[in-house]
């Protein structure tokens, strides 16, 4: 049987949003402090939702039915209210580093809740990596020491698997939603009810927190508003109409790492030797999941 033959151009669609993606991360955290974290995710889904505003003559020609609001109402709460202020609220007490680490787990709790809701065949190497990954991912956190740049490490790394779970169950709602609804209709409709929800949190922020908005903090609103959530969608998007979603979700796994050299060059965060040994145990549990079935492939020889 032929093996389809590697596509260069989808697979450079997709480094360019796993870097994107993983850029994220530096952008949260650079913009996080001049800003409260709330208020830095509430201009993110406003600059996002000025982007989408083109496009909502389309989206009203769309028809919903009760079923179909009722997982647009759990996609829009898992991702992004909940999930960003997990990730918000991470980014103030851990590293980019280990947070973009904590993030390398996504894939597998994907896969271990679809097996349960969706009744997606569950391997023994996801169960055995995963077991790796959830090891390496405390490991990381009891590691790590407090830092100018983590001041609560352990609480921030739980943070940050708190947003995981909440993407886990993100991931199987729009499993759900993309059979019926574009990729470009879930993603604005999650920017303006993202708009909505942290509305509210930005004013009380406003009038509680000190803060100040200076011409580089709104830049980086911007690049987290148009760069990271149009053009990294945009780029897995348009992956995607030329790779198997099977193949691009194993790139997702490339987030960490490039979170990992991005917090090296831009924020100067550095992993110690204990945070790298955790850091290799979650790639371990990572790539044992994504292993080829051999079994299967000596039967179809």
């Amino acid at each position: 049987m032929n093996q389809p033959k590697t596509d260069p151009i989808g697979i450079l669609f997709l480094l360019i949003a796993m870097l994107t993606w993983a850029s994220s991360f530096i952008a949260l955290k650079s913009a996080i402090g001049p800003l409260g974290p709330m208020s830095v995710v509430f201009g993110r889904m406003v600059i996002a939702s000025l982007c989408f505003v083109y496009f909502i003559k389309q989206f009203r020609a769309l028809s919903f039915t009760r079923h179909d609001i009722k997982y647009i109402l759990l996609l829009t709460l898992f991702e992004p209210c909940f999930y960003f202020i997990f990730e918000a609220k991470a980014l103030q007490l851990t590293t980019a580093s280990q947070a973009g680490m904590i993030t390398s787990m996504m894939p597998l709790m994907t896969a271990i809740a679809a097996s349960f809701v969706l009744k997606e065949y569950l391997s023994k190497r996801i169960v055995i990596g995963s077991v790796l990954a959830v090891v390496g991912a405390i490991w990381l956190s009891l590691g790590a020491q407090s830092s100018e740049n983590a001041s609560n490490p352990l609480l921030g790394n739980f943070l940050e698997f708190c947003a995981m779970i909440c993407g886990t169950w993100y991931a199987i709602s729009v499993r759900y939603l993309s059979q019926k609804f574009s990729a470009l209709f879930l993603t604005a409709i999650q920017a303006f009810v993202g708009t909505i929800f942290f509305f509210p949190l930005a004013i009380w922020e406003y009038f509680t927190l000190p803060m100040h908005l200076s011409l580089e903090v709104f830049g980086w609103l911007c690049y987290l508003g148009i760069v990271v959530t149009l053009g990294g969608y945009g780029m897995f998007n348009l992956a995607l109409s030329r790779i198997e979603a099977s193949k691009a979700s194993v790139f997702v796994n490339l987030i960490p790492v490039f979170t990992v050299l991005l917090a090296y060059l831009f924020l100067n965060e550095r992993l110690s030797q204990t945070e790298m040994l955790a850091s290799f145990v979650i790639f371990g549990g990572i790539i044992i999941s994504q292993l080829p079935n051999l079994t299967k492939k000596k039967e179809s020889i």
